[in-house]
Protein backbone atom coordinates (compact mmCIF):
# COMPACT_ATOMS: atom_id res chain seq x y z
CA UNK A 1 0.00 0.00 0.00
CA UNK A 2 1.92 3.31 -1.23
CA UNK A 3 1.19 6.28 1.07
CA UNK A 4 -1.29 8.30 -0.68
CA UNK A 5 -3.64 5.42 -0.20
CA UNK A 6 -2.86 4.95 2.82
CA UNK A 7 -3.58 8.28 3.83
CA UNK A 8 -6.56 8.57 1.62
CA UNK A 9 -8.01 5.34 3.42
CA UNK A 10 -7.39 7.80 6.69
CA UNK A 11 -8.95 10.62 4.83
CA UNK A 12 -6.37 12.62 4.30
CA UNK A 13 -6.41 15.98 1.80
CA UNK A 14 -3.77 15.72 -1.17
CA UNK A 15 -2.62 18.59 -2.12
CA UNK A 16 0.06 19.08 -4.61
CA UNK A 17 3.20 21.11 -4.09
CA UNK A 18 5.14 23.07 -6.91
CA UNK A 19 8.65 23.19 -6.26
CA UNK A 20 10.38 27.02 -7.03
CA UNK A 21 13.44 27.83 -7.89
CA UNK A 22 14.76 28.58 -4.44
CA UNK A 23 14.12 24.74 -3.17
CA UNK A 24 10.52 26.29 -1.16
CA UNK A 25 7.51 24.27 -1.82
CA UNK A 26 5.06 27.20 -2.84
CA UNK A 27 1.29 25.78 -2.53
CA UNK A 28 -2.09 27.86 -3.54
CA UNK A 29 -4.22 28.41 -0.50
CA UNK A 30 -7.42 30.44 -0.15
CA UNK A 31 -8.08 32.96 2.57
CA UNK A 32 -11.28 34.05 3.30
CA UNK A 33 -12.06 32.88 -0.27
CA UNK A 34 -9.47 34.66 -1.91
CA UNK A 35 -6.95 32.54 -3.88
CA UNK A 36 -2.86 33.17 -3.28
CA UNK A 37 0.44 31.51 -3.75
CA UNK A 38 2.46 30.63 -0.40
CA UNK A 39 5.54 29.06 0.53
CA UNK A 40 5.33 25.89 2.88
CA UNK A 41 7.43 26.45 5.70
CA UNK A 42 7.28 24.10 8.44
CA UNK A 43 9.77 26.14 10.67
CA UNK A 44 7.79 29.02 10.69
CA UNK A 45 5.83 28.39 13.99
CA UNK A 46 3.13 30.79 12.48
CA UNK A 47 0.92 31.54 9.13
CA UNK A 48 2.03 34.67 7.60
CA UNK A 49 0.36 37.15 5.32
CA UNK A 50 2.32 40.53 4.08
CA UNK A 51 0.81 43.69 5.27
CA UNK A 52 0.21 44.83 1.44
CA UNK A 53 -2.63 41.77 1.30
CA UNK A 54 -4.56 43.01 3.75
CA UNK A 55 -7.24 44.51 1.57
CA UNK A 56 -6.95 41.34 -1.01
CA UNK A 57 -7.93 38.74 1.74
CA UNK A 58 -10.54 41.13 3.52
CA UNK A 59 -8.48 40.52 6.71
CA UNK A 60 -9.10 42.58 9.89
CA UNK A 61 -6.52 43.81 11.68
CA UNK A 62 -5.25 44.26 15.73
CA UNK A 63 -2.02 45.77 16.97
CA UNK A 64 -0.30 43.49 18.06
CA UNK A 65 2.89 44.00 20.63
CA UNK A 66 4.72 40.82 18.88
CA UNK A 67 7.87 40.86 16.87
CA UNK A 68 8.65 38.34 14.10
CA UNK A 69 11.89 36.57 14.30
CA UNK A 70 13.15 34.86 11.18
CA UNK A 71 16.44 33.55 9.77
CA UNK A 72 17.85 37.19 9.36
CA UNK A 73 18.57 39.60 11.70
CA UNK A 74 16.64 41.98 14.02
CA UNK A 75 12.63 41.88 14.73
CA UNK A 76 9.96 42.58 12.66
CA UNK A 77 6.53 44.30 13.75
CA UNK A 78 3.75 42.59 13.66
CA UNK A 79 -0.38 43.19 13.14
CA UNK A 80 -2.89 39.74 13.92
CA UNK A 81 -6.03 39.23 12.00
CA UNK A 82 -8.46 36.71 13.89
CA UNK A 83 -11.14 34.69 12.74
CA UNK A 84 -9.85 33.98 9.05
CA UNK A 85 -11.13 30.80 7.28
CA UNK A 86 -8.16 28.98 5.38
CA UNK A 87 -9.19 26.17 2.49
CA UNK A 88 -5.88 24.52 0.79
CA UNK A 89 -7.41 22.11 -1.86
CA UNK A 90 -10.12 20.21 -0.09
CA UNK A 91 -8.71 21.04 4.09
CA UNK A 92 -10.82 23.95 5.62
CA UNK A 93 -10.15 25.71 8.72
CA UNK A 94 -12.19 28.32 10.26
CA UNK A 95 -11.29 30.88 12.75
CA UNK A 96 -7.51 30.71 12.15
CA UNK A 97 -5.58 33.86 13.37
CA UNK A 98 -2.94 35.30 10.78
CA UNK A 99 0.56 37.40 11.75
CA UNK A 100 0.73 40.14 9.48
CA UNK A 101 4.25 41.36 8.24
CA UNK A 102 6.33 42.92 5.76
CA UNK A 103 7.21 40.54 3.48
CA UNK A 104 8.89 42.27 1.01
CA UNK A 105 12.47 41.46 1.65
CA UNK A 106 11.26 37.33 1.46
CA UNK A 107 9.58 38.66 -1.93
CA UNK A 108 13.01 40.44 -3.29
CA UNK A 109 15.13 37.28 -1.94
CA UNK A 110 12.61 35.08 -4.35
CA UNK A 111 13.23 37.92 -7.71
CA UNK A 112 16.70 37.64 -7.06
CA UNK A 113 16.26 33.84 -7.71
CA UNK A 114 13.60 34.36 -10.70
CA UNK A 115 11.01 33.06 -8.57
CA UNK A 116 7.65 35.01 -8.50
CA UNK A 117 6.40 36.74 -5.28
CA UNK A 118 4.47 35.15 -2.58
CA UNK A 119 1.54 36.47 -0.37
CA UNK A 120 2.44 34.70 2.80
CA UNK A 121 3.21 31.89 4.17
CA UNK A 122 2.05 29.03 5.34
CA UNK A 123 3.73 27.44 8.68
CA UNK A 124 3.68 24.80 11.46
CA UNK A 125 0.09 26.58 12.99
CA UNK A 126 -1.73 25.30 10.45
CA UNK A 127 0.28 22.26 9.57
CA UNK A 128 0.11 20.74 13.09
CA UNK A 129 -3.91 21.69 13.12
CA UNK A 130 -4.01 19.45 9.94
CA UNK A 131 -2.07 16.66 10.98
CA UNK A 132 0.15 17.39 8.25
CA UNK A 133 2.23 14.55 6.22
CA UNK A 134 4.53 15.64 3.09
CA UNK A 135 5.10 13.10 0.77
CA UNK A 136 8.82 15.79 -0.27
CA UNK A 137 9.13 12.85 -3.56
CA UNK A 138 5.64 12.69 -4.99
CA UNK A 139 6.11 16.45 -4.28
CA UNK A 140 2.38 16.06 -1.72
CA UNK A 141 1.15 17.56 1.16
CA UNK A 142 -1.44 15.44 3.11
CA UNK A 143 -4.11 17.21 5.51
CA UNK A 144 -7.12 16.12 7.92
CA UNK A 145 -9.59 17.98 8.46
CA UNK A 146 -10.72 17.60 12.29
CA UNK A 147 -14.25 17.49 11.70
CA UNK A 148 -13.16 13.48 10.02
Amino acid sequence: MSLREYLSHKEYHCIKLKKIATNHFEIKVKINGKKGKFILDTGASNSCVGFDEIEKFNLTTEESDHKAAGAGEGEIDTQISKKNKITIGNFKLKKVTLVLLDLSHINNALAKQDAKPINGIIGADILEKGKAVIDYDKKKLYLLNKNK
